[in-house]
């Protein structure tokens, strides 16, 4: 079932003026030392679970052979676009079965979107079930112990249209194991202005959860702390830790 999140479909253009691919470069290229770090022998092969518009397969294509699968027919078209060299799938991380498997899956992004444990737990089986033995999942989290509430602002342009996107983490204290995503769009197309809202629900899980989805998957367990990729868009004070975490399939 393909999503409804109007930001990732009917709003998916926005991407080409919020976010420079090049950008990328350097936290790609964290995950990629990290994988050839942990891998048993050299890997080849990816599967990127959440692929979006493919913003970070201009890094990963160079180091791997990378299939990318997304809910979002929006992100989806553009990644298609932008890498007609990689086959690009719609499906959903925690049911998708490909029936092949890859010396490596990365979930970078997206993972938020599983909002219950029930999700986490299937999205990190799916990883595992496309791992060769000896692979190395990699996702990018957050966890409860040092997440916080944030803003943010993103804006960009080009020729007529101008978009500005203000988006708003709030962790509700009456829901546990989530946090709040807000995204708020101003889109001005030759001077006419025109709106948009989504909310939306996110997981936010605490360290000892992550450890056991990954250890009752079979994966061993690396850490590495990731920091400061968002500094740039951060509005007040605001901190944005993210958490690396590393397995490799026994």
């Amino acid at each position: 079932m393909a999503s409804t999140w109007i930001s990732y479909n009917e709003l998916a253009w926005t991407e080409d003026l919020l976010a420079d691919p090049a950008e990328y470069e350097d936290e790609v290229k964290v995950y990629v030392d990290v994988i050839k770090d942990t891998a048993e022998k050299p890997p080849r092969t990816l599967l990127h679970l959440g692929s979006g518009a493919g913003g970070q397969d201009h890094v990963f294509k160079r180091h791997f052979i990378v299939t990318g699968v997304d809910l979002s027919s929006g992100m989806l078209n553009k990644a298609r676009k932008a890498h007609p060299d990689i086959e690009y799938l719609e499906g959903d991380m925690r049911t998708i079965r490909l029936n092949r498997q890859f010396d490596a899956v990365v979930i970078p992004d997206g993972i938020d979107y599983m909002v219950s444990i029930d999700d986490l737990r299937q999205a990190i089986q799916t990883a595992v079930i496309h791992l060769n033995p000896g692979g190395v999942l990699l996702v990018v989290g957050k966890t409860e112990e040092t997440f916080q509430n944030n803003n943010f602002a993103y804006t960009g342009e080009k020729d007529d249209v101008h978009v500005t996107l203000f988006e708003n983490n709030y962790i509700n204290p009456y829901v546990p194991h989530t946090y709040e995503i807000t995204l708020f769009y101003l889109i001005r197309q030759q001077g006419k202005l025109t709106t948009y809202t989504e909310h939306s629900i996110a997981g936010l899980f605490p360290h000892a959860i992550w450890d056991k989805i990954f250890k009752d998957a079979g994966l061993t367990m690396q850490e590495k702390n990731l920091n400061g990729i968002y500094d740039n868009y951060l509005l007040g004070d605001g901190e944005y830790p993210m958490t690396i975490f590393i397995g490799r399939k026994v």
